[in-house]
């Protein structure tokens, strides 16, 4: 667990908000709701909340073993100060309540299916450099496959945005969202509320990959130097080392994608 003199617990007044969440959006009245529903369940404690920036587009990258991640991180993003987004299916948007409730609250579709699929994501990301807006990728792409809830291998999209882009990549772990909701489970534990502890660093270093081509190499190298940070950040949550060999769905021939039980 990390040291309690070294952490920093969001309290009324301590972080300021930046300009996009100050301006009143979609996402007051969902955090109105949101934000005191939460409350029965968890217990919120970051650390170095100070290396989001306040203004400027970004890319926050988290380890992911919970289906309630998502909105874990999109409740620290929110009490750091910045508007949490996510890139979301496209076919959400179909839906005309649906639909309209996720673009209010300023979601990213983008198709994950047919020719486009892999450069929708980027083109998406434009608008993020365009409006100094950030957004939250998932890297692993699913629900680690890992026994023991370690980062697994992840996925290239968040890379090729940044380096497409030249946004930065900031990692973030956390670690007792497992109390709240199991992985795979569909149950949420609400009373008592859980501790969850999250843990921000500063941006990945990918200087080495500017000016390279974004070829299979260059992104899997790329990933690999994200999944590395994060994986840092969860040993110190941990307080344990992280295996030495990342897990790899297909050397255990698992599903990428999809509900699975290790």
């Amino acid at each position: 667990m990390p040291d309690q003199k070294s952490e920093l617990t969001p309290r009324p007044g301590r972080l300021r908000a930046g300009p996009e969440k100050a301006k009143p959006s979609f996402l007051w009245p969902l955090a109105a709701i949101v934000v005191p529903v939460s409350w029965s369940m968890m217990r919120l404690k970051i650390r170095n909340p100070e290396m989001l920036p306040r203004t400027g587009p970004f890319i926050l990258a988290p380890n992911h073993y919970s289906e309630i991640d998502p909105i874990v991180v999109a409740l620290a993003v929110w009490k750091i100060g910045r508007a949490p987004r996510f890139m979301a299916k496209a076919g959400l948007f179909k839906n005309k309540l649906l639909g309209w409730t996720l673009k209010k609250a300023g979601q990213i579709p983008v198709e994950r299916e047919g020719s486009t699929r892999g450069n929708d994501p980027v083109s998406a990301a434009a608008q993020l450099v365009k409006a100094g807006q950030g957004v939250i990728v998932y890297p692993e792409g699913s629900l680690t496959r890992d026994p023991d809830m370690w980062p697994m291998r992840g996925k290239t999209g968040a890379v090729r945005i940044a380096l497409t882009h030249d946004i930065p990549v900031y990692p973030i772990a956390h670690w007792g969202t497992q109390k709240v909701m199991a992985r795979y489970s569909k149950k949420i534990n609400f009373f008592p509320p859980k501790r969850i502890d999250l843990l921000l660093g500063e941006p990945v270093d990918l200087s080495a990959f500017a000016g390279r081509p974004l070829d299979s190499a260059t992104l899997t190298e790329a990933t690999s130097a994200v999944m590395d940070d994060i994986t840092k950040l969860l040993e110190q949550l941990r307080g344990e080392k992280a295996p030495a060999e990342r897990w790899d769905p297909s050397k255990h021939n698992q599903k990428e994608t999809g509900r699975f039980e290790s």
